[in-house]
């Protein structure tokens, strides 16, 4: 029999949810069927698999041992001995990094270690704001993601309870995302609403965009304004009403703009100063409309990166 005592990080969560997170090794049929037999404890009463846990509870695992034995893989983070982020913000729940274009968010099969929550991770690891001894099922993550070659803001939370909040606020629409962008040619209207339906091929790792509601396919709503003209581009601030895959890139194309430098979505769009797509996610609000619980102090507040340069001179364009 093994004693777990859950701390803060846990709490809030179901306990089936928590203890496959917490034996990876253990398949999930065994661990339901361990609900089942009453070998799950909490606090000496039998555990119910949708019970909820509470920092402080304690539980009994009568268990094999083979399930705690098993040693972990080895953490990406820890091969990072010099972590580089450009925080944008931060505090003890949240950090805020302005991710470099050419920079996965997670792991993918071309690169495992060198990833911006890795990074993430060896620098909290380093202040010691991350232990991950002293943690059974909580890691610090990222709330959402942008693409490799797209540069921006991520969020990510330092504690399973911000962790969760960002994640229900991001589902309902109350922080907001903003980003700017070079199209090639200049959309005649200075500000609209684009709203379209898509469908992501995974295969092909795009997105079709269609006018009319199509089966399975997403709808996908953009608003922009032309921050300023120039000969044969605009430069648009553009805001994310929903946030589907590669959403500015494909509609932009999808009216005839496509992004500067963007080969995937209009190959009329590459040019020589680029390798990647003129797009970055500049600024963000916490708009939040409910409570947002240990987060409440985020309201209204408004994160912006100091300077966007696309690595192209935009006074040649």
């Amino acid at each position: 029999m093994k004693q777990v005592t859950v701390n803060s990080n846990d709490a809030g969560q179901r306990i089936d949810k928590f203890l496959i997170k917490f034996l990876p090794s253990m398949p999930q049929s065994l661990v339901y069927k361990s609900l089942r037999k009453k070998r799950i404890k909490i606090n000496g009463k039998r555990a119910n698999e949708r019970d909820i846990l509470n920092a402080g509870d304690v539980l009994e695992l009568y268990i094999n041992d083979e399930f705690f034995d098993t040693p972990a893989p080895e953490e990406a983070f820890t091969k990072i001995k010099n972590p580089t982020i450009n925080v944008v913000y931060e505090d003890e729940n949240i950090l805020l990094v302005d991710k470099p274009q050419g920079m996965v968010v997670h792991s993918d099969d071309k690169e495992s270690v060198n990833t911006l929550i890795s990074h993430i991770q060896a620098y909290l690891y380093q202040k010691g704001e991350y232990n991950p001894e002293s943690e059974h099922s909580f890691a610090p993550a990222l709330c959402n993601r942008i693409d490799r070659n797209t540069r921006g803001i991520v969020i990510a939370a330092k504690n399973a309870e911000s962790l969760r909040i960002l994640n229900e606020k991001i589902k309902t629409k109350e922080i907001r995302k903003f980003y700017l962008c070079l199209t090639c040619g200049i959309p005649q209207k200075n500000s609209d609403t684009l709203t379209s339906y898509m469908k992501k091929d995974a295969d092909a790792n795009l997105v079709k965009v269609y006018d009319k509601p199509t089966r399975d396919a997403k709808t996908a709503i953009t608003k922009y304004t032309i921050k300023k003209k120039y000969k044969n581009h605009a430069l648009l601030e553009v805001e994310l009403i929903t946030g589907r895959t590669h959403q500015i890139r494909a509609q932009m194309s999808a009216i005839g703009y496509p992004l500067l430098g963007d080969g995937k979505y209009g190959t009329w769009g590459k040019n020589p100063l680029l390798k990647q797509q003129a797009l970055c996610s500049y600024r963000l609000i916490f708009d939040f409309e409910t409570d947002a619980g240990i987060l409440n102090y985020l309201k209204g507040k408004e994160v912006t990166v100091s300077s966007v340069d696309f690595g192209i001179p935009i006074e040649k364009l």
